[in-house]
């Protein structure tokens, strides 16, 4: 089956669980290769298989070359323990999990190959490059572009919102969540990644810890009665993928960005990959704030 025909097939068997980003309204059929809503509204697939919800023109500075570098570092299992462990905290009843800021779908993937069948995943970021490689994993998946912000879902239409090293939008993440729906984010903790971080910046810089404070305030003060799992790992670095570790994470893009020598990327054989996963349900007043 093509890739267009598996994403339509998608949609079709889901259609409830979109909605139209111009008037909010539902879809009620789907003509050819056409969504139409309520309201009229259209929106096509494209060839490679995925709906472009943006009402505007998405920018992100992340590129095809950099998600490739992420995935290699993600398909030699950088994430796996992370993935292993969200699984282990869902529900084992069938499931419809948004993932947001989903890039090139390797978690995504990960976590359906640890699952069921009947479990129904949607993938969205704003970077068409990311997508369009997401399309190509061949997962019982559907990917689309979408802004954060304005998320092209029905109330109440997923049972788990999953949030890896994304920014969120928690009045939309609770709009979209089932009652009693997860709520399941992933921030850095200060020692993520700090073999690279000190190789970057030395100890001289913003970049040399990560303060997640500012994250964990906002989601502890909008959800108090959420858990905090701490995950800490070493991660064997091979020696092939030290240039894609440095690529697929902005650090590189920093200003005070420093050169590593032949000798010093020769050395970086380790990474510590140090994190909190944290899990919270549903909140039923809207929540205004994000980050």
């Amino acid at each position: 089956m093509k890739k267009i025909e598996r994403a339509e097939k998608l949609v079709q068997s889901h259609l409830k669980t979109f909605r139209c980003p111009i008037c909010h309204q539902g879809y009620i059929s789907l003509i050819g290769n056409t969504l139409v809503c309520e309201k009229g509204h259209t929106i096509d697939f494209n060839r490679h298989g995925y709906l472009h919800f943006l009402n505007t023109q998405g920018t992100t500075e992340y590129d095809r070359a950099m998600f490739l570098s992420r995935r290699r570092l993600l398909e030699a299992g950088l994430f796996k323990p992370i993935i292993k462990k969200v699984n282990s905290l869902l529900p084992t009843t069938s499931q419809t999990i948004l993932d947001v800021g989903t890039g090139e779908g390797t978690p995504l993937a990960q976590l359906a190959a640890l699952r069921h069948d009947q479990d129904f995943y949607v993938g969205f970021d704003i970077s068409k490059a990311g997508i369009t490689l997401a399309t190509q994993l061949g997962i019982n998946a559907f990917f689309c572009v979408a802004d954060l912000r304005q998320l092209p879902f029905a109330d109440q239409s997923f049972d788990t919102v999953l949030e890896l090293f994304s920014p969120s939008d928690y009045r939309e993440f609770n709009r979209v969540l089932k009652a009693g729906g997860l709520l399941m984010k992933v921030i850095p903790n200060a020692d993520y990644l700090l073999e690279l971080r000190h190789l970057l910046y030395g100890d001289r810089d913003q970049h040399y810890h990560y303060d997640n404070s500012k994250v964990l305030k906002l989601f502890k003060q909008h959800y108090p009665d959420s858990e905090q799992v701490p995950i800490r790992y070493q991660f064997n670095l091979p020696h092939e993928l030290v240039t894609d570790m440095i690529k697929m994470t902005p650090m590189s893009w920093g200003k005070n960005v420093r050169q590593p020598t032949k000798d010093e990327l020769a050395n970086l054989t380790s990474i510590t990959v140090d994190v909190s996963l944290l899990v919270a349900k549903k909140v039923i007043k809207g929540i205004a704030n994000s980050i």
